[in-house]
């Protein structure tokens, strides 16, 4: 029976019951990610290795930049994990509704379930990717301190920051197609003006707080606080102000989503 406004009534209890169609999502992205590679989900350790030893190179041997007390791989790999995952979840977001166009416009489930699916699919490279982190430590015998138990509030801020970004680009990129070229920028963009290859700490005292408007410094610094321990300090006012943005970007990213959503099937 088709009730008026039973969908808006329903919706979030609809996400519930559509779970199994966003475990499937997020299953058939990973294999067709992976599928008929020579190396397979080894791509997902090859990228973010190489960038380290290219910024390791640059700005640890060249630049001759601090390090925090830590060795100077684990400094960019700490933040390579959170900006990698980051960085994935907004191009697989974005183009996720394009890439569903057929399933969107046939059948009625929570559209909110593409988006979502896309963002645990780069969480798996995440987890993955945490293998080299690992392997540094070992190889460099660095034990991290008890901070590293607070790891898990800063992988749920990423989370937060991947999921509302996602959101606004998938949602402007079905009615705007100029997006598919504007994303890629803002992610080759946003390797350089974020603290992957160096410590936010550089930046002049006077510029940090300005500097914390993007979200991504907030997460990143938190993860090489909890990893690092020791020399690495968080500059709190910054992350304070990078916490607000992430969670005014995932609020209204759903928001954004929500409102424009009747409209997909139409417009796709």
């Amino acid at each position: 029976m088709i009730e008026a406004g039973r969908t808006e009534q329903q919706y979030w209890k609809d996400i519930w019951r559509y779970r199994e169609l966003f475990y499937f999502l997020a299953w058939r992205d990973i294999l067709v990610r992976y599928k008929q590679t020579a190396i397979g989900i080894a791509w997902a350790l090859i990228r973010p290795f190489l960038t380290m030893v290219v910024f390791t190179v640059v700005f640890g041997q060249l630049a001759k930049l601090p390090s925090q007390g830590a060795p100077y791989p684990i400094l960019v790999f700490s933040a390579m994990l959170p900006w990698q995952f980051f960085a994935n979840s907004l191009s697989e977001c974005s183009n996720s509704l394009i890439g569903n166009a057929n399933l969107i416009s046939k059948v009625y489930f929570p559209r909110l379930i593409v988006p979502t699916s896309a963002v645990v699919v780069s969480f798996v490279d995440f987890l993955v990717s945490g293998m080299i982190l690992l392997g540094l430590m070992a190889w460099y015998n660095f034990v991290p301190s008890w901070r590293i138990l607070t790891l898990p509030i800063f992988i749920g801020i990423a989370f937060a920051a991947s999921i509302g970004a996602g959101l606004w680009f998938a949602s402007l990129n079905v009615k705007y197609r100029d997006f598919r070229y504007i994303v890629p920028f803002i992610v080759q963009f946003g390797l350089y003006i974020s603290p992957v290859g160096f410590s936010s700490s550089v930046v002049p005292e006077k510029w940090q707080l300005l500097y914390s408007l993007n979200p991504i410094v907030g997460v990143i610094d938190g993860f090489r606080w909890a990893i690092l321990g020791g020399e690495s300090k968080l500059y709190l006012p910054g992350f304070l102000m990078s916490f607000a943005i992430v969670f005014l970007l995932l609020f209204s990213g759903i928001w954004y989503f929500r409102k424009t959503e009747r409209t997909f099937a139409d417009v796709i």
